[in-house]
């Protein structure tokens, strides 16, 4: 017996049911963005949380350890001596406060730059992480099959990081009203800030539409974040208010609300309209190419491989040079900028002799212990590099490219070794860089040219202590992938130590647990060989383990 019922026919008041992908599209292009903010949105609230936390800590806590370094008119006096020095214009700021300089005023030179950096960074991986990653993944096109508008990614991807801006916003905001800071310059600093995050996030959005590589789409968002950086340098030494330069630059839109001085709220109008026209740009790109392309096409590459890539470091190699390269030169240029600062130290110290109780320096060997504790702060590039490098193995783990590698005949620890061997020789290089970047700005201060060999020396000193982190970097890899995360907290925490752990008095036991703190102040202080040969038994020893814990473990086993 047959108990189909027949097919009705649609009736001319019937609607029939959109089948085809574009009908769907048609009728709703925001259809599922709900459920993909609630998505990207559980993906993401890790990240958010911690970067906002972390700002909502550093930003009261340095405003504090400021206010302890610079107590009176006088040492604030002496800081703002530093902002007739180019580098310092590089590092800092414009200088809106010429008639007087406050502490407020000077809050918002030495900190605005960092803060803005912080979220402009956050943004760009963010951006990229719900965007071209969902697509070269192959996430995206699986969406895009279900009840899903054509504009519903999109548009959750960068509500999604809107909302991280405006927690990060109101962390940096809150984190200055916490300590005394008026309450209208505040809160510009944090809607400054969210809007610095919001351009590069629309920056990112649209090289994510040249490349069809997540890697690729960050590096020239971060490229660009570097520019912006350096003309708005370059900007600021042309003219110590801000020249026509300076507004090329989404940097210096932030800061040309002239924060703590002269508020005005109308520069960030300029943020908000470019955030509109590349969000623009990038819808508009979006529809000239395949979902999983990019504008500009792959290369084809080589019919066979070099010698290299057929080497277990070569990948390595091919992967992480260009990355370790653009930052290598930022780093360098960074360290011949902190080190030209030697010119003005003496000024300084004048006015501000208690300046021993806030960071490393000895008045009896100014510049060397200045030019030791300058090389201290740039080893902490280096070392996240390294960390970075070597965490990029659980990203090819997960992608599912080390299997590949691993079929054709490479061993697991063979591979292992070869890129942390690699990745290590690397930022080696780039550190005996910063030392070498250090002694020619103290040469071009001093005139003493013995200074750019004593620096480069003293840069080697921190190799068996970034060697170490690295290592533990490669343990946690192979006792589990979720473990992984732990290496960037001894990363952040050494940087913490570094940067502020003599003005918030922190014990010796707090100190010890960064891995820099454990090397001496060269060429100011006298080698102590022994902690660094017992980091780099340490480095060996963490390098084994992480290595028979890949051997044992399975590939994507957490």
């Amino acid at each position: 017996m047959n108990t189909t019922a027949p097919a009705r026919p649609a009736g001319r008041g019937a609607a029939a049911a959109p089948t085809h992908r574009r009908e769907r599209e048609t009728a709703s292009p925001l259809a599922g963005t709900g459920s993909l903010v609630r998505l990207y949105g559980r993906l993401s609230r890790r990240a958010i949380i911690v970067w906002s936390l972390a700002l909502l800590a550093l930003v009261p806590a340095s405003i504090l350890a400021m206010e302890e370094a610079y107590p009176d008119q006088q040492a604030l006096d002496a800081r703002a001596m530093l902002l007739d020095n180019p580098s310092a214009v590089m590092m800092t700021g414009p200088f809106f406060a010429t008639d007087r300089y406050t502490f407020w005023a000077m809050v918002a030179n030495e900190l605005m730059l960092y803060v803005l950096l912080a979220a402009a960074i956050m943004s760009v991986l963010l951006s990229v992480r719900h965007t071209r990653t969902e697509e070269e993944t192959g996430r995206l096109e699986m969406t895009r099959a279900l009840a899903t508008g054509r504009l519903a990614p999109s548009v959750a991807a960068f509500t999604i990081v809107t909302i991280a801006n405006l927690a990060v916003g109101a962390a940096v905001a809150g984190g200055a009203l916490i300590v005394g800071g008026p309450v209208a310059d505040s809160l510009a600093m944090g809607l400054a800030t969210a809007l610095t995050g919001l351009v590069f996030a629309a920056i990112a959005a649209v090289t994510a539409q040249v490349t069809e590589h997540a890697g690729s789409a960050s590096g020239m968002a971060l490229g660009l974040l570097a520019l912006a950086v350096v003309v708005r340098g370059i900007g600021d030494v042309m003219d110590r208010q801000g020249s026509w330069l300076s507004w090329l630059s989404p940097i210096a839109w932030a800061q040309q609300t002239r924060l703590y001085v002269d508020l005005r709220w109308w520069p960030l109008l300029v943020s908000l309209g470019a955030v509109a026209a590349l969000l623009v740009l990038a819808g508009a790109l979006s529809r000239r190419r395949d979902v999983g392309a990019g504008l500009r096409p792959a290369s084809a590459g080589n019919a066979r491989a070099g010698a290299d890539l057929l080497r277990p470091g070569g990948l390595a190699r091919r992967l992480l040079t260009p990355m370790i390269l653009a930052w290598g030169i930022g780093l360098f240029l960074f360290a011949i900028a902190f080190g030209s600062l030697a010119s003005s130290l003496t000024d300084v110290i004048d006015q501000m002799p208690a300046v021993e109780e806030y960071a490393p320096i000895v008045l009896e060997d100014l510049t060397g212990s200045f030019s030791a504790f300058v090389l201290m702060m740039l080893a902490i590039g280096p070392l996240a590099l390294l960390v970075s490098g070597v965490l990029r193995l659980r990203t090819e783990e997960a992608e599912g490219r080390l299997a590949g590698v691993l079929i054709a005949g490479t061993s697991r620890t063979g591979l292992a070794l070869a890129w942390f061997l690699v990745t290590f020789a690397a930022v080696a290089v780039m550190q005996v860089l910063l030392g070498l970047g250090v002694g020619l700005g103290v040469w071009t201060a001093t005139e003493d040219t013995s200074w750019i060999g004593d620096m480069t020396l003293a840069a080697l000193a921190y190799l068996p202590a970034i060697a170490m982190t690295g290592a533990l970097a490669l343990a946690l890899l192979g006792l589990s992938t979720r473990t992984t995360g732990l290496a960037w907290l001894v990363v952040v925490y050494t940087a913490l130590v570094t940067f502020l752990g003599d003005m918030l008095r922190l014990p010796d036991w707090a100190r010890a647990l960064s891995p820099l703190d454990h090397v001496a102040l060269l060429p100011s202080e006298d080698l102590e060989v022994a902690p660094l040969v017992v980091m780099g038994v340490a480095a060996v020893v963490l390098m084994v383990v992480g290595l028979l814990g890949l051997r044992r473990r399975d590939l994507l086993a957490g």
